[in-house]
């Protein structure tokens, strides 16, 4: 994993350096570009720190970073998008849903440490992952249940699997290096990590296996059909992102961690290149909207079209011939993807549908569906981007980009070409690597609950998979090669603008919208939420708490007390007090003053009288 991440994530901070130059070329603050790389450099820190860690604690340390560093570059051209918030609004997006899957970690981490920790030799419990695995088998299934559905929740959040997978698509918002280090080599990835990691918990309790299972199977299908309908190519990707990270998550709920862990690692190759390639496909129609908007006869032509967006599908086309290294290497990333013969993608996904059809039939047709959809809308995306004729003028005058980007899109190439060799049927070479540093259960492994081995080759799912994808493949180049060529020039409307639209109908209109998911939520959760907050802060807080408790309560009873305390109290008791004294040293006074009349015969008697108190004083005493 750390070569991955290192690895990947080097690629990505190169064809960065490319990418962000033209963000400060077009703003007039050059901190931002510092800034980018202090955030991105802070986010694969993040992420070493999750895959090195031999403990939960320390994993955590590195899951809320990265959780922190994704907030940061989700938003970080915070003055884009919707009302000039759009982008600060997806960040925010982020973090807070991914706050709900922190909290079932964070109950995981407590329920172990209370079960765990009497267990521990000399009660001293560190939450690392051998100890965790020796303990385990003596704890109540119950509570070892418990703890694996709440790790599931953290899951959903952070690898974006249902019912938390609504951040992800929005977090496209950032600039495309970070959304293929989010998606490929970072984040989303450590949900599956997780699981892997904690395989000897998992593996203790079927039920929990079987829900992984079943939550990762219908995201990869729900998540699938839903980019069949997407126009923006970053978000066709990012739910294809969370399709395979459901695929992965299935296959480390059955068992299958090193199907699953392969998956991950060979994903990173292919998707990372796929959002780079995306990135590329983008400046360059910048590049073309820039020198359309400078000639005056274009930027006429253009004014007709109305807004132009640089990562609308519709307004690309004919790429191949304006942008060819981008269009080949996108090609390679795309069939990879599709799981096509003998690249890399085919191997590792593959290997999920063999361990699945053996393991879990219901999760296997499942995947098998979603495998069908993913060869449909990417061979979609393909035909719209890079196939027919131009659809804009800026599409006409897009450019290729510079080598700095170009040339990292070639190595990730190459890499989803010959990564699928690592764990060729008869070698398994990834299995090796694997076998000694994830924790397995022995028992499990014997009694046939889990499949800790990578599967062995499986024509009939090779053949139904591949099948199964080249259909999907062709229906896609029947509708948007054949059936799509008269959409030349924007504008359109919704009845020309995908061939899909009329031949589904409602169905396209519910994809497109996402089955309204994000609706829903905001009508279930955030509007009661905000009415919630509104009613708080206006009835609770202002009007009970300010108005009545504060005005009416505290500060009357204050002003009472105040009133009671300066009166009676201070008037009444501490003045009288002081008074009086004064008044009796004030008579004592006069009264003594009366001794002092100053006439020497009073002075004299006084005198007499004195003498005479001493003397009998003294004869009393001696006599």
């Amino acid at each position: 994993m750390m070569l991955v991440v290192g690895g990947v994530g080097t690629l990505i901070h190169i064809y960065a350096v490319g990418y962000m130059h033209e963000d400060v070329r077009h703003n007039d603050d050059p901190g931002r570009f510092r800034r980018f790389f202090v955030y991105f450099n802070l986010f694969i820190a993040a992420m070493m720190v999750l895959v090195s860690a031999n403990n939960y604690m320390m994993l955590f340390v590195g899951w809320e970073g990265v959780g922190l560093c994704s907030y940061l570059l989700i938003g970080f051209w915070y003055e884009k998008g919707k009302d000039g918030i759009g982008n600060a609004l997806a960040g925010k997006k982020a973090f807070i849903t991914n706050r709900i899957g922190d909290f079932g970690f964070l109950i995981a981490a407590f329920l172990m440490f209370k079960y765990f920790q009497p267990l521990a030799a000399n009660g001293v419990f560190s939450f690392d992952f051998d100890t965790v695995a020796s303990i385990a088998p003596q704890v109540a299934p119950a509570v070892i249940l418990a703890i694996t559905l709440f790790m599931l929740l953290g899951v959903t959040g952070k690898s974006a699997q249902l019912p938390l997978s609504v951040w992800l698509p929005d977090a496209m918002a950032g600039p495309t290096p970070v959304s293929a280090l989010i998606h490929a080599a970072t984040m989303v990835t450590a949900g599956v990590y997780l699981v892997a990691r904690s395989f000897s918990l998992y593996s203790l309790v079927p039920v929990a296996q079987n829900w992984v299972a079943i939550v990762g199977a219908v995201t990869a299908l729900f998540a699938a059909t839903i980019a069949v309908a997407q126009f923006d190519i970053k978000k066709v990707l990012a739910y294809s992102t969370i399709s395979q990270l459901g695929f992965m998550v299935a296959a480390v709920g059955m068992g299958a961690f090193i199907a699953g862990m392969f998956h991950l690692v060979m994903h990173a190759f292919f998707k990372a290149l796929l959002f780079l390639s995306s990135g590329s496909v983008i400046q360059g129609l910048e590049r073309g909207h820039h020198h359309v908007e400078h000639d005056p006869n274009l930027h006429k032509k253009m004014k007709h079209e109305g807004l132009f967006d640089p990562q609308d599908m519709r307004n690309m086309g004919g790429l191949r011939f304006k942008m060819k290294t981008t269009f080949w290497v996108y090609l390679i990333g795309a069939l990879a993807l599709t799981g096509i013969f003998p690249l890399a993608g085919f191997w590792s996904k593959d290997e999920i549908l063999a361990e699945a059809s053996l393991l879990n039939p219901a999760v296997y047709w499942l995947l098998v569906i979603a495998a069908f959809f993913t060869a449909f809308y990417m061979g979609r995306q393909v035909f719209m981007v890079f196939f027919g004729e131009s659809r804009s003028e800026p599409s006409t005058h897009a450019k290729e980009s510079p080598a700095v980007m170009t040339i990292p899109l070639i190595i990730l190439a190459f890499l989803s070409i010959v990564g699928g060799f690592l764990n060729f049927p008869s070698t398994h070479t990834f299995t090796t690597w694997l076998e000694h540093t994830i924790v397995v259960v022995e028992e499990a492994i014997e009694s046939g609950e889990v499949a800790a081995l990578a599967a062995e080759f499986n024509w009939v799912v090779i053949i139904i998979s591949s099948v199964l994808a080249l259909i999907g493949i062709a229906i896609a180049w029947y509708l948007y090669i054949r059936r799509y060529q008269e959409m030349k020039i924007l504008p359109l409307n919704k009845q020309t603008d995908d061939p899909l639209r009329p031949l589904i109908g409602p169905v396209f209109t519910l994809l497109e919208n996402k089955y309204w998911v994000d609706e829903f939520y905001g009508y279930v959760v955030v509007k009661p939420y905000q009415w919630l907050s509104k009613f708080l802060a206006e009835k609770v807080d202002w009007e009970f708490w300010h108005d009545f408790f504060h005005d009416s309560i505290l500060v009357r009873s204050f002003n009472a007390i105040t009133r009671f305390l300066s009166g009676p109290v201070d008037l009444g008791i501490i003045d009288g007090i002081a008074n009086f004294l004064g008044d009796g040293f004030k008579e004592l006074s006069a009264q003594t003053r009366k001794l002092q009349t100053g006439f020497v015969r009073n002075y004299a008697l006084s005198i007499f009288i004195g003498v005479i108190f001493i003397i009998g004083y003294l004869i009393i005493r001696l006599g």
